[in-house]
């Protein structure tokens, strides 16, 4: 058992290392060598279709998921048409390496100039989703840098399939996508503690994923943000328009961390509105619960009672809790409170309401009489994304290419030196 351990320290450190060397490599590379790339990995993705879906069917059969789990572990033809999209959306950005930020000359003549630069090795721990090691890999290679991937266990044959096609696409430099071995925990903790060979480490998952990430790493860590999403329907919002929202933020793909999982309504229109959404949740298959006032006004509709943990729950399931609020103050109260600061959203007509409800939830992204499933890279038009950011240095929200890179500065003088 020793010697296994030794072995494996010695491979996952071997990767680390060779992803160290490799980032130089891609740092250098064009934006048209990028973009060639990240074109050719989609053509091997699509060339490779029925390979990642044999694969997944082997994960899938192993695992012993719940309904939302195994969703996420998923892979569809429609899925992988996704992923490759993704990467020809992030081929189609600008890319951001070399971008000049400022400039400006001093009163002695050197001329300053603020650069982006690649971050260099970037390390990702994720959990089910096969789609984040395509979005990692386009993302890092398109920003300059080399990735470390360590996946969950539950999708190890499908990680590996996907990551050897990658590694083989035409230019890739050699080292600049390394997989871990998922079906160790060590990998991770190796990983946690690779300071000096990667400079960021990016933890995608469920909050004990990420907790223990941020609480273990001695590498500098982007934290993504467990999603406990709300929506609160205003006093003046139009109901028909709440309904869609509410579902859809509930029930379009519960398994992520946008999908809404508590639902606050004003006390105003309370009585006519939580009989009517609850009915229309419990038609969905939701799993409804309430707090005192919430199960009073849907007597008999079988819901049961949200107690103080369910308002820190991020449920990523068919469930969600109803609280009845007696004004914006208090909606804005309890989601400040009770939120991961992800994503939440008001329904309202009133645009002074509104306002208030933007500048004072403290959330990475804030909506007004929208779905909290937009909260995504793709649809913010960053074309994929690392994760959604809810803390507040270096990035917020979701995090794409600019995201993954730092910035330099380039001093340039005529000889001046320092009185």
């Amino acid at each position: 058992m020793r010697a296994a351990t030794v072995n494996e320290s010695a491979s996952t450190q071997g990767r680390l290392q060779s992803a160290r060397r490799a980032a130089a490599e891609v740092g250098r590379l064009s934006t048209s060598q990028k973009n060639a790339i990240l074109a050719a990995m989609a053509v091997e993705i699509k060339r490779h279709h029925d390979e990642i879906l044999a694969a997944n069917a082997a994960d899938l059969a192993a695992s012993n998921f719940s309904s939302s789990s195994r969703d996420r572990l998923l892979l569809s033809p429609a899925r992988i048409a996704a992923m490759e999209e993704a990467i020809g959306a992030v081929g189609a950005l600008p890319d951001p390496v070399g971008e000049v930020l400022a400039e400006w000359t001093r009163p002695n003549g050197l001329r300053i100039r603020k650069v982006r630069v690649p971050l260099g090795v970037v390390g990702i721990i994720y959990e089910s989703r096969p789609n984040v090691t395509v979005d990692a890999v386009a993302l890092c290679l398109k920003s300059g840098n080399a990735v470390v991937l360590r996946g969950g266990r539950e999708a190890a044959e499908t990680n590996e399939v996907i990551v050897k096609i990658l590694q083989s696409t035409p230019g890739m430099p050699a080292g600049a996508i390394q997989l871990l071995d998922s079906r160790s925990r060590q990998s991770a903790e190796e990983l946690m503690r690779a300071r000096g060979l990667v400079d960021v480490l990016v933890p995608r998952g469920g909050a004990a994923l990420i907790n223990r990430v941020v609480e273990e790493a001695t590498v500098p860590v982007i934290e993504t943000g467990a999603g406990n999403c709300h929506v609160y329907v205003d006093k003046t919002a139009d109901l028909d328009m709440a309904d869609r929202i509410v579902i859809n933020a509930k029930t379009q793909r519960p398994s992520v961390c946008n999908a809404a999982e508590k639902l606050l309504i004003h006390q105003d229109t309370s009585q006519e509105y939580v009989p009517r959404i609850v009915a229309k949740l419990l038609a969905c298959r939701v799993e409804v619960l309430g707090d005192e006032l919430t199960r009073s006004l849907a007597t008999g509709q079988g819901i049961g009672v949200a107690g103080e943990s369910d308002w820190y729950t991020e449920y990523l399931d068919l469930r969600m809790a109803i609280a009845v609020v007696p004004s914006l103050d208090a909606a804005i109260t309890h989601i400040n409170h009770y939120s991961t600061r992800h994503s939440d959203a008001i329904v309202t007509s009133d645009e002074a309401r509104a306002r208030r409800f933007l500048d004072q939830v403290d959330s990475a992204a804030v909506y007004w009489n929208a779905s909290t499933r937009f909260t995504d890279g793709g649809e913010f038009g960053l074309g994929a994304e690392m994760g959604i950011s809810n803390q507040k240095l270096h990035c917020r929200g979701p995090f794409g290419l600019p995201e993954l890179t730092s910035t330099k500065y380039q001093v340039i003088g005529t000889g001046q030196v320092r009185n």
